[in-house]
């Protein structure tokens, strides 16, 4: 008995087939890639409004805060006429402040300032003063307010980030 050795049933892909596949896969990979950027948008506009929400929380309670020393009259140094009771700056709510009363102890509102998602240049965050107007660019310097994104990119709504 002879053996003959059969060259068709050799294992492997001809050209053809393998043109096929990688057409399949380059298809299927522009399909994705889309939808990939969304998703990693959609990310970071999900964590915009948790650092917009978590600094302004912060910023009312400082505010609620301020309030109630000038109520309760244990404000150090008391209150002056033109005071707002918001705070100078981001900072003031991570480093903290003594509001007076039996204990002196800093209340801090903030571990850290979060950053802001879309900030492509190191501006930070935008500030907007308690004397300002709503849609105000420009900080007054005075007191801060609110906070908004200095990004001028377009959400996936449409809106604008720094009307957020």
């Amino acid at each position: 008995m002879t053996r003959r050795m059969r060259f068709s049933s050799a294992r492997g892909l001809t050209l053809v087939e393998l043109l096929v596949a990688m057409a399949i896969l380059s298809v299927l990979a522009a399909a994705v890639l889309p939808v990939a950027e969304v998703t990693v948008r959609r990310t970071k506009e999900i964590e915009l409004r948790r650092a917009l929400r978590e600094i302004r929380s912060a910023i009312d309670a400082y505010k609620e805060d301020y309030d109630k020393a000038v109520k309760d009259n244990t404000l150090p140094g008391g209150a002056s006429l033109g005071d707002s009771g918001y705070p100078e700056d981001l900072e003031t709510l991570v480093t903290g402040k003594d509001w007076g009363g039996p204990n002196k102890i800093k209340r801090k509102y903030l571990r850290r300032i979060p950053s802001d998602p879309f900030d492509e240049y190191g501006d930070g965050w935008g500030l907007r003063s308690y004397a300002d107007d709503a849609d105000s660019t420009v900080w007054g310097g005075e007191d801060v307010y609110d906070v908004y994104s200095q990004s001028g990119r377009t959400a996936l709504d449409g809106t604008s980030y720094s009307t957020w």
